[in-house]
């Protein structure tokens, strides 16, 4: 039996065990297990190994993208560049770091991006805040990283006024604010700014439509949450396992 699964914490608003496990018997595919695997500390990783000695793959969320990576013993040039490993391939024993958050945003993105949409503000600065901002500079598409603890060529939140958001049309939420069951936040942003020519992207898909997305659709603006990019992810995963 090979297993795989998902580490993080806490894990209760994962999507990944249920994708997969319906995946497999969709798809007929037999001697695979998907499970949650929800760790306090990092350091717990290890034990985790020794004990499942079937693991054959991982994946990683919040808040262990960034480090998880003293634990690998290879990584992809996205990772390495980057910083953040949300994919882990287990051959023979050793951990090779992927990012498949890159690819999955960069996917989910593009149906409703406009021309209009030129210049972005990244909401949060954790790991999946790194492969966005990767896949902007990709799609040639200027940002601008928001954090609570501005510097490093980061601003505050306090900053974003009506000309930042007259400028910044495209608006990525990464934190986890407004995630279930906190349904009621949302990143604190001057929203009566937001208009037609905005668009709203969270990386959030539990509520389907956070407080962040419905503030941008009644104002009119295009709104996407994390389901497509996360059904994309799961399968770039999947590749990467079956190499």
């Amino acid at each position: 039996m090979r297993a795989f699964g998902l580490i993080g914490y806490p894990l209760g608003h994962s999507f990944s065990k249920k994708y997969f496990t319906d995946k497999f018997e969709r798809e007929g595919i037999t001697g695979n297990a998907y499970e949650l695997y929800p760790l306090e500390q990092i350091g717990q990783l290890e034990d985790l190994l020794v004990s499942n000695p079937d693991l054959a793959g991982l994946n990683v969320t919040i808040p262990y993208k960034e480090q998880v990576i003293a634990y690998l013993d290879s990584m992809s040039p996205v990772v390495e560049e980057i910083g953040a490993c949300n994919c882990i391939r287990i051959e023979d024993g050793h951990l090779i770091g992927h990012n498949t958050d890159v690819i999955g945003f960069s996917r989910a993105l593009l149906p409703q991006l406009k021309p209009h949409h030129k210049r972005a503000l990244i909401l949060g600065t954790g790991g999946s805040s790194k492969a966005v901002a990767y896949s902007l500079k990709e799609l040639n598409i200027p940002f601008l990283q928001v954090s609570r603890t501005p510097g490093n060529g980061m601003i505050a939140y306090e900053e974003i006024d009506q000309s930042m958001l007259d400028a910044h049309t495209l608006l990525i939420n990464t934190t986890p604010v407004g995630m279930y069951p906190d349904v009621m936040k949302a990143p604190a942003i001057p929203y009566a700014f937001i208009g037609a020519d905005h668009y709203l992207f969270d990386l959030v898909y539990n509520p389907e439509q956070t407080r962040f997305l419905q503030e941008g659709a009644l104002r009119g603006a295009a709104v996407e949450n994390g389901s497509d990019m996360l059904v994309i992810q799961a399968e770039a995963s999947w590749e990467i396992w079956n190499r």
